[in-house]
């Protein structure tokens, strides 16, 4: 699995802790690398989700505002939780990651959706975050 992708399944995890517990993202993502202290993941792999899961929670108003813009007949809140986090993770990529290809960003969140949530969601997922993307791009 290439670093970068399995940055990205850490990040959601440690979103899905945030979101439920209401933790800091500092809390979350402590606790989550201290469970994971035996493992020896590479530095680059921790960067990288600890950009991510720092970036989708500080600009969590700005990510929430966009997605709601585009999930109509969706509440942000009634959404799965697992969905929703990796509808912010997509959302903060496309928004504030230039250095990241949207095609990446895009295709990253639908494989997350299909391993994490249902064949329904990744379609869900492709939707919002192409309707993101077109908007961005006006």
């Amino acid at each position: 699995m290439r670093k970068r992708t399995k940055a990205r399944e850490f990040a959601l995890q440690v979103l899905y802790q945030t979101d439920i517990t209401h933790d800091s993202y500092d809390v979350s993502l402590n606790n989550f690398w201290a469970a994971h202290s035996e493992e020896n993941i590479e530095e680059e792999i921790k960067k990288f989700t600890d950009e991510l899961v720092k970036g989708v929670t500080e600009n969590l108003e700005v990510i929430d505002a966009k997605i709601a813009q585009y999930a109509t007949n969706w509440q942000l809140k009634r959404m799965a939780v697992v969905d929703r986090n990796i509808l912010r993770m997509g959302c903060f990529e496309l928004i504030f990651r230039e250095d990241i290809p949207f095609k990446v960003s895009i295709n990253e969140a639908v494989e997350l959706a299909k391993k994490y949530s249902s064949l329904e969601a990744s379609k869900f997922v492709n939707g919002i975050l192409d309707k993101i993307n077109l908007e961005k791009d006006k």
